[in-house]
């Protein structure tokens, strides 16, 4: 038995190394192959041999129960966020308020990770809890999960009570693995790495933010003590090369500069070796080295006056336009696609951008065979910015769209009062159908999980379903029959069915898809007429009674109720079972005439749980920042909404002071 107790031992210590070789050292001394078996003989001997549990094993890591809910912590040191620039001439306004205070400053520079800020906390040198951001003084417990990341040590090299901050990421290669799993199951693929580390920690189930393999840099030390002997360092680089040495995972590309000029060149360097790196970047920052010098020029309100960050302008590419494709919509809208040569863009590789319509293309000149410049709004849809006209080559052609839509053969129109739109005129055509459905099923509507895309396509092709009504009377027999399906499958889908019966009328209207009519106009609607059945008899001017709605928004509902074959649907569905009757309590009128914008991972609640208290405190929300915007609800992070709401303007809010206007009945940000 000790010969065996001392293989354990042995191998856990070997799986520790090759472990910070690999996640921390980035210089791995053995094949993944040969490690993974390593870990996988050590998985196999602690199980045959319970006796020798030690919680400080390696394979402890992933342990952890799934959890009920993520608990609240209180920060000791605020994590504060940082101020940002968009431009060398303000970062020079920076630099030259910091000079007017402190005498010859030297300024750390950094790259700026684009991930979930945490915090680590340490007591005797051994890990004992980790915790998001959340609004900066709140964050959450995710100690459980922060344990699957293999270069967070969990027993540094010294005993030492300390709390560090860090960003935690999803290396690219890791990303773009998961979503080619995702694309062969079947599933929406995630939007872009932030996103996707966002997410990982925040699940509830400790295995599967494991299967994530998301990965850290340590960027700051917070509080506690760096050295046993009660040494104070004196330059954040200082504390940074310590925490290296402590066994952390730091920064790397990053400089030590004095003058504007090194420092704009370091950022022009990250700028262009960013495509490169392993991980995504989203900026630079800029932060006083010095510790005593940061003192004294002190705090702002939420941010420090001795940091900023600058912030890459968006990612842009030049590559081909291979071809152009129609896409039908679930409203009959015919949508230009552009098909690319593929390229790295922002995190992901892409190979199709939007064109939105045939003016579009028109009005930029776009022609199939162009060599163009792509960029993803907000960090997350692909456009077409530009199309290089002076690259054209002889071979490049105009595009049309088609007389017939591609779906049914049926003529299309053209809308000029629907945002020069092409339309099929075909309201039974295979396209509009199954798209239809799918937005009947999405969460946001009657929220039936496992209905996607790829099993809606395969119900209609087996003749099981026509429209949505027919969703209500399938035979699990009959779905289980369908490839890649199975018994067990089809009756969790009729179970996800029979659940969406009682959505709620609401949810009903908007899953109905009626032209223009989207979640906040769809509430307005049940609020106002109670019953499905009332709504089908409303006329434009009732319809035009209601706040915010105007008369074109009125016809479309007035004319998909005029439409026979929608009453019938309708009818069909309340006979099935569905809640066609309001049981919405009646809207608060705290936040009347008020618009929220909610972005960021909030620390407590999710964005449907927050829109949800907005709406029931009689306010509005809404997917897109403008100055009409009455606040924006920002959590951890936020992207390029928050940034937009900064340059208008807007007022930005945490999830904290939204809680305090609604519990102090206020229309104002009350002092926190």
């Amino acid at each position: 038995m000790k010969e065996l107790q001392e293989k354990i031992e042995w191998l856990r210590r070997q799986v520790l190394y090759h472990a910070k070789r690999y996640y921390v050292d980035d210089d791995p001394e053995i094949s993944d192959y040969e490690y993974d078996r390593m870990y996988a003989e050590l998985l196999r001997l602690e199980a045959e041999n319970p006796s020798f549990f030690d919680p400080e094993s390696p394979t402890q890591r992933v342990g952890g129960k799934p959890l009920d809910k993520f608990e609240k912590v209180t920060h000791t040191v605020r994590m504060d966020s940082l101020s940002d620039v968009f431009s060398f001439e303000e970062l020079e306004e920076f630099l030259s308020r910091v000079e007017q205070t402190v005498e010859h400053p030297t300024y750390s520079v950094e790259p700026k990770i684009d991930g979930l800020s945490v915090s680590l906390r340490y007591e005797d040198g051994v890990f004992v809890q980790g915790a998001t951001r959340g609004d900066g003084t709140t964050g959450e417990d995710v100690t459980q999960n922060l344990k699957t990341v293999f270069s967070i040590p969990m027993r540094l090299s010294e005993p030492l009570t300390l709390t560090v901050r860090g960003e935690v990421y999803m290396p690219r290669a890791v990303f773009e693995k998961l979503n080619f799993a995702r694309e062969a199951a079947g599933q929406a693929l995630l939007a872009n790495p932030r996103n996707a580390a966002a997410g990982s920690l925040r699940q509830l189930d400790p295995k599967v933010a494991a299967e994530r393999k998301l990965d850290i840099f340590v960027f700051n030390f917070q509080e506690g003590s760096l050295y046993a002997d009660g040494h104070t360092p004196m330059t954040h680089s200082e504390t940074l090369d310590r925490l290296a040495a402590l066994g952390f995972h730091v920064l790397e590309n990053r400089t030590v500069s004095e003058s504007s000029t090194d420092i704009i060149s370091h950022i022009k360097r990250l700028g262009e070796a960013r495509d490169g790196l392993a991980y995504d970047i989203d900026g630079v920052v800029i932060k006083i080295d010095a510790l005593e010098q940061r003192r004294r020029l002190g705090e702002g309100t939420n941010t420090p006056k001795w940091a900023v960050a600058y912030k890459f302008p968006p990612e842009q590419k030049q590559t081909r336009l291979e071809d152009i494709t129609v896409a039908v919509g679930r409203t009959g809208v015919l949508t230009p696609t552009a098909v690319l040569s593929p390229v790295r863009l922002a995190g992901t590789t892409v190979a199709r951008a939007t064109l939105h319509n045939l003016e579009f293309i028109r009005e930029k000149d776009i022609r199939i065979g162009d060599i163009v410049t792509v960029q993803k709004a907000g960090d997350i849809i692909p456009e077409v910015v530009k199309s290089h006209t002076e690259l054209r080559g002889e071979n490049a052609r105009e595009f049309f769209m088609p007389e017939r839509c591609p779906s049914c053969g049926e003529p299309v129109f053209y809308d000029a009062d629907e945002g020069a739109a092409t339309r099929c005129t075909n309201s039974r055509c295979p396209a509009q159908l199954s798209r239809g459905i799918e937005h009947f099923a999405s969460k946001d509507a009657m929220n039936i999980e496992g209905l996607g895309p790829q099993l809606v396509e395969a119900l209609l092709k087996n003749g099981l379903i026509a429209d949505a009504a027919d969703l209500y009377s399938l035979d699990a027999g009959e779905v289980a029959k369908i490839d890649r399906m199975g018994e067990k499958s089809a009756d969790n889908l009729i179970k996800a069915i029979e659940g969406s019966k009682s959505a709620g009328l609401e949810r009903l209207i908007y899953a109905l898809g009626i032209r223009n009519v989207g979640e906040v106009a769809a509430a307005s609607l049940a609020a106002r007429f109670g019953t499905l059945e009332a709504l089908q008899g409303a006329t434009v001017e009732a319809l035009c009674e209601i706040e915010d709605f105007g008369e074109i928004t009125a016809q479309c509902v007035v004319n998909f109720f005029s439409h026979p074959q929608n009453v019938e649907l309708c009818e069909r569905l309340a006979a099935a079972g569905l809640v066609t009757v309001s049981t919405a309590k009646p809207a608060d009128d705290l936040f009347a005439g008020l618009t929220f914008v909610l972005t960021g991972t909030l620390p407590t609640m999710t964005r449907d749980e927050a829109e949800e208290m907005i709406k029931a405190a009689g306010g509005k929300t809404s997917g897109s920042v403008s100055k009409k915007t009455s606040f924006v609800v920002a959590g951890e992070a936020a992207g390029s909404k928050l940034t937009k709401a900064q340059s208008l303007g807007v007022t930005v809010i945490d999830e904290d002071m939204l809680k305090a206007m609604i519990a102090n009945r206020s229309r104002e940000v009350l002092a926190k």
